[in-house]
């Protein structure tokens, strides 16, 4: 253990410390923020591939010059960069779906304009089909989630450098029992987000091969530090259990002000606050510590949804958004698939997500695992009955029901639609799959 002097200069440039008892307070207040569900967001991340050869590996001046291009746009969301070079749009939370499927579907089309005019596409998939991870982004941050990530295998660096998601954030739910409270909304989500697995599964390939999964991008997830990424195990009081967990995992990196961060190795967050650590943490370690889990579902005092692959096409993505948004928030489509998928736990068994037989089902089969396939029937069908009453455009009710059509009513999903990517015509799969909309296509 670093001696009190140490730990006194390492902290000078940092916060007060932080107790242990302040540390459950301030988790136990910011993990599940309470009210009636008012607001919806998105996080788009998207792999940016050339346009007519998406298997040539994209030169870094082309990427730089993408970089500046779309940076000079006036986008309304957040506008960030993963580690592999991935473009990840972050959505305002918005006061309804239509508003926010509008404000991002306007920041998008202004994003894919400023690729076409250098010859690249974003592409819609989970894990890129064809190339090995490298990352991109050389920062401290960066630096150290790879090198703790690395102690679990490889998965680590694909899942920084390769994967892309749609994250749908929804808020937490009212503090009282019922369809729209935030107990049942956390315990719906562990159960309903192994048919969204399986429902939006679009990642069959890593690096120029069949993986056997159609989600790839899922058991990348599952691979890795179990720690950060399972959810803790159903509970009846949501807020003590997730404080636990926090407090209990172990500490990815410690920024430190000059030179690399450190990287301790089973140094849980409880044992820096009780002195060990080469300085004490503050408020912002905590902060800090929050974004290093990757369950499949966090509560970031909204539900933040991480487990459904990016969707190809040019409103896939709308699709997982506005059937989340349907199935939490409207009340009667909330307490349709509740019965619909509280079965499914007797298949996860007493496993956390997403090791449990379910998600390893939904990752590998997709809707083609019987259970998952019913649900998702149910699901789907619940969705397109409440989206109206959500006030739902035509449009996007209309492409909710060609997904439903394609994909869900056939026991299929997107991967599905990718056998032909990587062989002979894939490039003209590959043009589709980029920009049409869901209906159209020359798989449809």
């Amino acid at each position: 253990m670093p001696s009190n002097s140490t730990r006194r200069s390492a902290a000078s440039a940092h916060g007060a410390p932080l107790g242990e008892a302040e540390a459950e307070d301030l988790l136990h207040g910011v993990c599940f923020k309470t009210g009636p569900p008012r607001t919806v967001g998105v996080e788009l991340e998207w792999l940016i591939h050339d346009r007519e050869r998406p298997d040539l590996r994209v030169d870094p001046d082309r990427l730089d010059a993408a970089e500046a291009a779309v940076r000079a746009l006036p986008l309304r969301s957040a506008l960030t960069y993963e580690p592999g070079g991935q473009l990840e749009l972050s959505s305002r939370p918005a006061s309804s779906l239509s508003a926010c499927v509008d404000e991002v579907a306007a920041d998008l089309a202004a994003v894919r304009g400023a690729l076409t005019g250098l010859r690249l596409a974003p592409a819609g998939l989970g894990v890129d089909p064809w190339h090995a991870p490298r990352r991109r982004l050389r920062e401290p941050r960066y630096d150290a989630m790879e090198q703790a990530l690395d102690r679990s295998g490889p998965a680590g660096r694909a899942m920084m450098c390769t994967s892309a998601s749609v994250q749908v954030c929804l808020d937490a739910g009212e503090e009282e029992p019922g369809p729209l409270g935030y107990g049942r909304r956390w315990q719906l989500v562990h159960l309903l987000g192994a048919v969204l697995v399986a429902a939006f599964a679009n990642s069959p390939y890593s690096r120029r091969a069949p993986t056997g999964r159609r989600s790839t991008r899922q058991a990348f997830w599952a691979d890795l530090d179990p720690e950060r990424t399972l959810a803790p195990p159903a509970h009846p009081a949501p807020r003590a259990a997730w404080t636990a967990h926090v407090l209990d995992t172990s500490v990815m990196c410690i920024r430190m002000d000059e030179g690399p961060w450190h990287v301790p190795d089973g140094l849980t967050f409880r044992d820096w606050l009780r002195g060990a650590g080469p300085r004490p943490p503050d408020h912002s370690d905590l902060e800090y510590h929050l974004t290093t889990f990757f369950p499949p579902a966090r509560p970031r005092g909204h539900l933040e949804l991480r487990m459904i692959d990016a969707q190809s096409g040019a409103d896939g993505w709308i699709v997982p958004l506005a059937v989340a948004t349907a199935l939490f928030d409207d009340p009667e489509a909330a307490e349709t698939v509740y019965r619909a998928v509280k079965p499914l736990a007797e298949v996860a068994g007493d496993a956390p997500a997403p090791r449990n037989p379910l998600w390893t089902a939904a990752a590998r089969d997709g809707l083609t695992d019987p259970e998952l396939g019913a649900a998702a029937a149910v699901c789907f069908d619940a969705a397109l009955e409440a989206l109206p009453r959500l006030g739902a455009s035509t449009a996007v009710q209309d492409t909710v029901a060609a997904f439903t059509d394609r994909y869900v009513a056939r026991g299929r999903c997107p991967a599905d639609d990718l056998p032909r990517l990587l062989g002979p015509g894939g490039a003209a799969d590959w043009a589709d799959l980029s920009v049409a909309p869901l209906g159209r296509g020359t798989h449809a």
